[in-house]
């Protein structure tokens, strides 16, 4: 089956196409034609993925998913959530957002925090999300050149690296994308 994930984002298609193996055929945005910046405008992680999958799949006339995750920190409220990716402006900028985060949880005793990761998937049949969740603590000493994002300040549950220190093969079985896309694939083998 031939899917179009709704990014460009390299670093996930990279680590979502290991994860699918053979079973399933990864086009990107580009591979479809589609070059403009998809909207991630919506209050919640659940709309933003649906909202870039139904763009995806109204323009285009494609089978399509499309995710969107959020770190959510206790500490904070739940906070940056929906905006992980422009916490510290529209720049997104990976480092300014560690950056204030790490700022904003100083003096802070709960650092527990989790990424949160919703994928929609929309095809003739209809519109499903599924939903994976990594949970863990915030640490302030950045560690780990692997990963992207808060990745080098994320330490899981019951492992003492961050996700930036884990290869790409460890990490893929216990990301929060990974168990979203593990709910993705399963439903699309049942339902194929």
């Amino acid at each position: 089956m031939t899917l179009c994930f709704a990014t460009n984002n390299t670093h996930k298609v990279k680590e979502i196409q290991a994860l699918l193996g053979n079973s399933f055929k990864l086009q990107s945005l580009n591979d479809i034609g589609c070059r403009e910046e998809l909207a991630e405008d919506q209050d919640t992680i659940e709309g933003n993925s649906l909202q870039k999958a139904q763009y995806v799949f109204d323009h285009f006339k494609v089978a399509c998913f499309a995710d969107d995750t959020g770190l959510e920190v206790a500490a904070l409220n739940g906070a940056p959530g929906v905006y992980s990716a422009r916490y510290a402006g529209v720049q997104r900028n990976a480092e300014d957002n560690m950056q204030l985060l790490l700022k904003n949880l100083k003096g802070k005793r709960n650092l527990n925090a989790r990424f949160r990761t919703v994928i929609t998937l929309i095809t003739q049949s209809g519109t499903h999300q599924f939903e994976g969740i990594l949970n863990g603590t915030i640490t302030f000493d950045k560690r780990g050149t692997r990963g992207f994002g808060y990745d080098p300040v994320f330490v899981p549950e019951g492992y003492q690296q961050t996700l930036a220190e884990l290869d790409l093969d460890e990490k893929n079985k216990i990301s929060h994308r990974a168990r979203a896309l593990q709910k993705l694939v399963l439903f699309l083998k049942q339902h194929e």
